[in-house]
């Protein structure tokens, strides 16, 4: 056994420390007071140390700070170009693509199901020049983008790749993240094309695209987000997106994949809800539960793949309308926890986000929000900061608990008698290509029981507040105010008249016979075992739309439609 094994916990994490690569910046107090960069006892947890409860590196923030990546686009690509201009400008870090409805749905700009949506809620893209507009200016070898979309996502990343080659950049060299995930889609935002199979099989080809091909690219963001602003609890936040990160990587596995080199792969995506403590305490659980599921049921060796790394987002549903001003000290808060939390990026949701688009003045304040915590509060000096509350750590524990059992009921709805507690048999039942997580998962979805859990639960949220059992400022307590009405981002009508015309003149100067050749070359590749990711390129390549290039494959494989319950 080496020495470093047998030193107690802190001088293992203190050796690990020395050896980081550390900020050049003043870690002390405000007063002056010199604070060492993590606490606790020799034998406690510490930073950087397996199950990453206490975070993923030695050196929390003072080795590298969280990337302030700011959720952004409406309009065109020419409007949503200016405002990440204007976020990188000001001190972001990254960038976060908001697509308007049409986008998410995989349909084109003139598609007569798209009147009014056009860039209403995120930025319209119908084609690879609406790409290439989008990121000009931006190199994208430098910048990390993050992509919010699910189910065409696929398409888009194409899109972007291909607006990357003709910018001459080494697409090899890409990092970012692409949402893709599907299950949390049929679980609760409902923005699907196909059935889960199709969805899944493209899901596996970008896996194995991204792995051979642009390895530092995470092609996977398992988002709990929209679980949460669907209702749900914090535990069934951290449970129903844990297992939707388990599905996948069954999914990998179950394509040859190798875990050590796949996992690192996928990211996270949380949501930071109000209650303070509850989320710090959500995201430590998060980061012990996938660590041990990762290493003693699916076989990662590697500490990169066992560790879940996460974007945060502040709550949208704890904004209001009324009073909108409290918004930005709600933000704050949540920002706070996710710091605390030791979120990897961050984005915080502008004041009058409840209303509209935000304006150019609420997203500067939003971002500002994040740059006040970085650089003015001391959070960043301390590894972990509140490890060892007595609170904290009951919540921790309590959420990993609650979380467990959610866990027992999933594999108990694919028709395994397995429960958590019993890593070596999972571990046994993967070695024999069961995916007893994926069973459970799709069974639940075709059951309803997902959305099912989240409706009971936000219905009894609102039980509660309607009670004023639960309290919300502006809404149904302190309601005086002096508070004057908005002054809020509005898109105009000839964003849409624009957009359908720009993508008539790209249908008019394009080749339409090469269109329909790598359309049908796309279909070809469908039907067989091939991986779709190369000719799909090609049809973006051609300049297919998105629509076009869904609407092929809806013809192939059928649309989704969600069983009416009751």
């Amino acid at each position: 056994m080496s020495y470093y094994l047998v030193m107690d916990a802190r001088s293992r994490w203190q050796t690990r420390y020395e050896q980081s690569r550390v900020r050049d910046a003043d870690f002390t107090t405000l007063s002056g007071v010199a604070v060492e960069p993590a606490y606790g006892t020799d034998d406690s947890e510490w930073p950087g140390e397996f199950p990453f409860t206490r975070g993923l590196y030695p050196t929390g923030y003072r080795g590298r700070t969280w990337t302030i990546r700011q959720f952004a686009g409406f309009g065109n690509a020419q409007q949503t170009n200016e405002r990440y201009r204007m976020i990188l400008g000001r001190g972001g870090g990254g960038l976060s693509v908001a697509f308007d409805m049409p986008t998410l749905m995989g349909r084109d700009s003139d598609d007569p199901k798209s009147l009014g949506e056009v860039g209403h809620c995120g930025v319209a893209i119908d084609s690879v020049a609406d790409m290439e507009i989008l990121f000009d200016g931006i190199d994208l070898e430098d910048v990390t983008t993050s992509m919010t979309i699910s189910g065409p996502a696929v398409p888009v990343f194409c899109m972007m790749i291909v607006a990357a080659e003709r910018a001459g950049v080494d697409t090899s060299k890409l990092n970012g993240t692409l949402q893709t995930d599907i299950f949390k889609e049929y679980i609760a935002q409902k923005e699907w094309l196909f059935t889960p199979e199709p969805h899944l099989r493209l899901i596996g080809d970008l896996m194995e695209y991204c792995v051979e091909k642009i390895p530092a690219y995470k092609p996977l963001s398992v988002s709990g987000y929209h679980i949460r602003e669907a209702g749900s609890t914090a535990a069934q936040e951290l449970a129903f997106t844990l297992a939707d990160g388990f599905g996948y990587v069954e999914l990998g596995l179950s394509r040859g994949l190798d875990v050590d080199e796949f996992a690192p792969g996928l990211s996270f995506f949380f949501d930071a809800h109000v209650d303070f403590f509850e989320e710090i305490a959500k995201f430590r659980a998060a980061r012990r539960i996938w660590a041990r599921w990762l290493r003693d049921v699916y076989g990662a060796t590697s500490e990169k793949a066992q560790w879940l790394r996460f974007h945060t987002q502040t709550a949208g549903v704890s904004l209001t309308a009324q009073q909108p001003y409290n918004n930005v000290v709600r933000t704050g808060i949540e920002a706070l926890s996710a710091v605390l939390g030791g979120t990897n990026s961050l984005h915080t949701n502008a004041l009058d986000e409840t209303l509209a688009l935000p304006s150019e003045q609420a997203a500067e304040i939003a971002l500002r929000t994040q740059q006040v915590i970085m650089e003015e509060t001391g959070v960043v000096n301390v590894a972990d900061p509140l490890g060892g509350s007595w609170y904290v750590e009951a919540l921790t524990d309590r959420l990993e608990a609650e979380a467990t059992a959610i866990f027992d009921k999933v594999l108990a709805m694919g028709g395994s008698t397995l429960t958590s507690d019993q890593p070596e048999k999972l571990a046994e039942a993967v070695r024999d290509g069961q995916w007893l997580v994926t069973r459970g998962l799709l069974r639940g979805i075709e059951d309803g029981w997902f959305m099912s859990e989240i409706a009971e639960a936000a219905f009894q949220y609102q039980v509660a507040l309607e009670k004023g059992q639960k309290r919300i400022v502006g809404v149904n307590c302190h309601e005086e105010s002096v508070t004057h009405d908005l002054e809020i981002l509005r898109v105009s009508h000839e964003v849409e008249v624009e957009q359908v015309r720009a993508l008539a003149a790209r249908r008019t100067a394009r080749d339409d016979a090469a269109v329909g050749v790598a359309l049908d070359r796309l279909v070809a590749a469908a039907r067989s075992d091939e991986n779709m990711i190369e000719p799909m390129l090609d049809a973006c390549r051609v300049e297919a739309t998105l629509g076009e290039i869904c609407d092929a494959l809806r013809a192939e494989w059928g649309e989704y439609r969600e069983p009416a319950r009751f």
